[in-house]
């Protein structure tokens, strides 16, 4: 294996990683402070579809991070960017907090279907708009296909398993943008001057965070927070570079080991 480049960039996942809810995960805010006293890129990925950039930003300040809009790349950018590319006018199954994010994209007359993470959108009408349109040849894309995700209360639904209904239903297949697609962790660095292999990916979702970086030529810390499960690091191959109780944790070893 060839000798890994200096470390240049850490891209850092949000909910589950630096906060749950309206909760940040204990000592993430320091953590956080301690890696921007360190010579590398900070960019913050994350496949919420919740809330529009906005919302998320404020809620971030008011937890207390030191987060600045250009440094979070979403799921959500990342779907905007492609129906701006493919010219297409989209039925979005999104939260209603997400739609500022697509403002200026035009939707009557729909002959596209994009899901992102919609609980009062997943009702049998209109996932039946959705799959005829599907059927009548409009692209499904998918922002993301989130098998679950940490809530207060518990594991949730993610979009994954409406969305793998839909392709099940269609004999189709989604095309995906946010993680653990390989493209978004490459958008994500853009602009940053940094190659895959100069840049660390932290993150609580084994799969999509960690697996999807290392699949793009990065490393990735998997955290023992929000979804995390135990066992986890066992579902991908090869493994996480490490595993860590949490945020504050793995930056710890990236400032100690890495720089």
């Amino acid at each position: 294996m060839a000798a890994r480049r200096a470390l240049k960039a850490v891209l850092v996942d949000l909910s589950g990683t630096l906060h749950i809810e309206d909760s940040a995960v204990p000592g993430a805010q320091e953590a956080l402070k301690r890696l921007r006293s360190a010579p590398v890129t900070i960019r913050f990925v994350t496949n919420t579809t919740k809330e529009c950039k906005r919302d998320l930003l404020e809620r971030l300040t008011n937890l207390g991070f030191d987060i600045a809009e250009n440094e979070i790349f979403t799921s959500l950018t990342a779907a905007r960017n492609l129906l701006e590319q493919k010219q297409v006018r989209p039925l979005l199954l999104v939260d209603d907090k997400a739609l500022p994010d697509f403002a200026g994209i035009a939707t009557a007359d729909p002959n596209a279907v994009v899901v992102g993470l919609a609980p009062e959108h997943f009702h049998y009408e209109k996932m039946n708009r959705a799959f005829r349109l599907i059927l009548d040849g409009a692209p499904l894309i998918a922002i993301h296909k989130a098998r679950y995700f940490k809530k207060k209360d518990g594991l949730a639904l993610g979009p994954g398993p409406f969305v793998t209904g839909l392709e099940y239903a269609t004999d189709t297949k989604a095309t995906v943008v946010g993680k653990p697609e390989k493209t978004f962790f490459l958008e994500a660095l853009r602009g940053t001057d940094c190659a895959p292999e100069e840049a660390i990916m932290i993150g609580d979702d084994c799969r999509d965070d960690v697996g999807g970086a290392q699949n793009a030529g990065m490393r990735g810390i998997l955290v023992r927070t929000g979804k995390y499960r135990p066992a986890d690091e066992d579902k991908i191959n090869p493994a996480p570079y490490l595993t860590c109780e949490n945020f504050p944790e793995a930056v710890e070893h990236i400032l100690e080991h890495l720089l």
